[in-house]
């Protein structure tokens, strides 16, 4: 397996973009959360088509020369001011040569999102509004999501030990449903 360094991976798709192409990459980083999640959702990307407007997401070079996908949160006559969805600080004076990409669409947990639907208008709308409310936005996020997947995961081990008697045995220790309803059973003979 050949390794490719990031910076000439996005230099292969920025190439393909000035090219006329739409590309398509999975996410890496946490900074676009909770609308993009890293590994999960996919972005597709081209050359901008027309004049760029707050709420667009963005692929753009910063001087430094690190890619980013942000937001843009606010257009000034010498540039613009950017903001991942899970940051509070906003980077100033982004100019437009440092864009080379729109995102058009994404693919965000399997569905396809383009402007217009609801998840990408109200990121591109109401988030972009509320950035001091974030930190506390997004810990209830977490907060929620966590716990709800707790329980799937404790109510899908209960019902597979309730169907699969092969997993009664490794549960017996841990409390889970087999046992106690061994238990009930020895009490009632």
């Amino acid at each position: 397996m050949k390794m490719v360094d990031t910076h000439s991976y996005v230099e292969m798709l920025k190439e393909l973009v000035e090219q006329g192409r739409e590309v398509r990459m999975v996410i890496s980083g946490s900074s676009m959360a909770p609308f993009l999640i890293h590994g999960r959702d996919s972005i597709f990307f081209r050359s901008p088509e027309r004049e760029l407007r707050k709420g667009d997401i963005v692929f753009y070079e910063r001087p430094g020369g690190q890619f980013v996908v942000h937001r843009i949160c606010r257009v000034h006559a010498d540039g613009y001011d950017m903001i991942g969805d899970a940051q509070t600080e906003i980077e100033h004076h982004v100019q437009r040569e440092q864009m080379f990409a729109r995102v058009t669409k994404v693919e965000r947990k399997g569905k396809i999102l383009v402007p217009g639907t609801f998840w990408w208008e109200f990121f591109a709308q109401v988030w972009i509004r509320i950035i001091p409310l974030r930190p506390v936005l997004m810990h209830g996020y977490a907060r929620f999501f966590s716990v709800d997947k707790r329980k799937k995961e404790a109510n899908s081990v209960e019902n597979d030990a309730c169907r699969k008697p092969s997993l009664w045995k490794k549960q017996e220790t841990s409390g889970g449903i087999p046992s106690a309803r061994r238990e009930n059973e020895r009490k009632r003979r």
